[in-house]
């Protein structure tokens, strides 16, 4: 079940629910009883290791053109140029 995180717009507590995705959305802080809005956060979720992404997807896409020239005449240490 995903965890969901929430803020009272009266007290400001910030709080998580774990919620299935057929229930219907938290509206009254637990601390104060005011109502509640769904915050937008980054999700804990990382591919780590080997696996279809990293050792197959997207393989024999890639491009022989050369790198563009650099506009600083080469003198950046992350531009593809001044590697070469």
């Amino acid at each position: 079940m995903p965890i969901y995180e929430y803020q009272c717009e009266a007290c400001n507590n910030q709080f998580e629910l774990r919620q299935k995705f057929s229930d219907p959305p938290a509206d009254k802080c637990p601390a104060c009883g005011g109502t509640v809005k769904k915050l937008i956060s980054s999700a804990s979720f990382a591919l780590k290791g080997g696996g279809w992404y990293t050792e197959g997807y997207g393989k024999g896409k890639s491009s022989d053109a050369p790198a563009p020239p650099c506009q600083s005449g080469g003198s950046c240490a992350g531009c593809p140029s001044a590697a070469a």
